[in-house]
């Protein structure tokens, strides 16, 4: 499983030029799940996300985590952060999950972090998204449960 996540001070998806999903200040995450992923890794996943400090407190130190100054999420479903570019220019996606798990997994993440935070809005599964942000830093940090877990 991995995680983008880009620390932003606004960001929003549309889909069919009809925005389905807006957030003020916080994390936008793109996620990408594979065929070996499962609940306990997006549990471990959820954890690191929900308790990733990279909000600056009074000092300008990044010490606040997205609870901390009352931050929302926008989580975004991407299989291409699978993409095998090993071979040739075109990609392969075949490390990416299948879309039942993919799917099931994401819903998944999504509700326990609605358990966490007060404001998570989301993409639509499968759908051709467009997605506008402004980057705050800019600071984007990538997580991996290969790396993690």
């Amino acid at each position: 499983m991995k995680f983008i996540i880009q620390r932003v001070t606004h960001a929003e998806v549309a889909v069919n030029q009809e925005i389905i999903g807006k957030i003020r200040k916080g994390f936008l995450v793109f996620i990408g799940i594979s065929q070996e992923d499962n609940q306990s890794i997006a549990d471990k996943m959820v954890r690191k996300l929900i308790n990733m400090r990279i909000f600056e407190d009074e000092q300008g130190k990044t010490n606040l985590s997205l609870q901390d100054v009352s931050g929302e999420l926008l989580i975004i479903s991407q299989f291409t952060l699978y993409a095998d570019c090993k071979k040739g220019n075109r990609p392969s996606f075949t490390k990416a999950g299948d879309p039942v798990l993919a799917n099931t997994l994401y819903e998944y993440i999504i509700s326990e972090c609605r358990k966490e935070l007060p404001i998570v809005q989301t993409g639509s599964f499968g759908a051709d998204m467009k997605i506008s942000l402004l980057n705050d830093g800019p600071f984007t940090i990538i997580l991996d449960s290969e790396e993690i877990c």
